[in-house]
């Protein structure tokens, strides 16, 4: 059995949205309260006597309750069960994620014209697809959609910049492992490689499907950082001791290793994930961030 890398899904659910990437859940540790903001606030609704029913308020800019209850309809329809209460929380703090992200956006000069909102949208608008019946069955009006719109295109252009910082290249390790749930175990299989048995013919009979290949991972991939240190200080060939984990009990061996070896693609998304992950845990400690939805 292999130790799992980091496969933490993308932060922005937006189940509607025909821009960002979808996902579950919000920042890993999601800060709740109010702290000095950095962003210049705005609105994109007119001042009105009545008070609008908000869901949150960040940095002055508002979400509304129907925004908010569309797109829990929108998940609901997507997950096809009722929803829980940790719903509801990735369904406001991916909201919140996006508004972020957009403020961001605006932030740094970049703009979406109304004009070119206005292509985009009739671009979207196909015979084999009339925009209308795409409206109605994902819970849009016109209107509520090109805000939903405007702000998915801030917020994607403001992803992309943060997840251009992820490397491309990495020093990296090809290891491969015993993994096992009790000590005697391990401790018997140590006691064979000292007495000069091979590690892969072992890994191979331990492991038949896997063969205990973790393959190619560079400094922080792992789900254990633990394993990092004495990992990354081994030579090609050699072996560690047995090594304790919340998981269980690790015999590693060094197969390679090579400095700045591109990333595959798909480690480089995680990286990517994780970039924004830290992002947005930042962002939240540095915005002043309201959430009023009933508890």
């Amino acid at each position: 059995m292999s130790t799992i890398p980091t496969t933490k899904k993308a932060l922005l659910l937006l189940l509607a949205s025909v821009i960002l990437f979808s996902g579950c859940g919000g920042p890993a540790e999601t800060p709740q309260g109010t702290v000095t903001p950095i962003l210049p606030t705005r609105t994109p609704f007119p001042p009105s006597p009545t008070p609008i029913p908000t869901a949150a308020v960040v940095n002055g800019d508002i979400i509304t309750v129907a925004a908010y209850q569309e797109e829990l309809a929108r998940y609901k329809a997507a997950v096809n069960r009722d929803l829980t209460e940790e719903d509801q929380s990735i369904v406001i703090n991916n909201l919140i994620n996006l508004t972020l992200l957009a403020q961001a956006a605006t932030s740094e000069g970049f703009q979406i014209s109304e004009t070119d909102l206005d292509e985009r949208i009739a671009r979207l608008d196909t015979e084999d697809q009339p925009l209308n019946d795409w409206l109605a069955v994902y819970g849009f009006t016109a209107e509520t959609f090109r805000i939903h719109l405007k702000r998915s295109l801030e917020a994607a252009w403001m992803r992309d910049q943060i997840i251009a910082d992820a490397p491309l290249e990495m020093d990296q390790i090809h290891a491969q492992q015993m993994l096992f749930y009790n000590l005697a175990a391990a401790e018997e299989i140590l006691e064979d490689l000292n007495s000069g048995k091979d590690f892969s013919q072992l890994a191979k009979t331990h492991d038949p499907q896997t063969q205990g290949d973790l393959g190619w991972f560079p400094p922080g991939f792992l789900t254990i950082p633990e394993l990092d240190p004495i990992l990354f200080g081994l030579e090609v060939g050699e072996t560690s001791d047995i090594i304790e984990t919340k998981i269980g009990y690790h015999i590693i061996m060094i197969l390679e290793k090579e400095g700045n070896r591109p990333l595959d693609p798909a480690i480089r998304q995680i990286l990517q994930e994780q970039e924004l992950d830290n992002w947005l845990v930042r962002r939240w400690k540095l915005s002043t961030i309201q959430i009023t939805l009933p508890s």
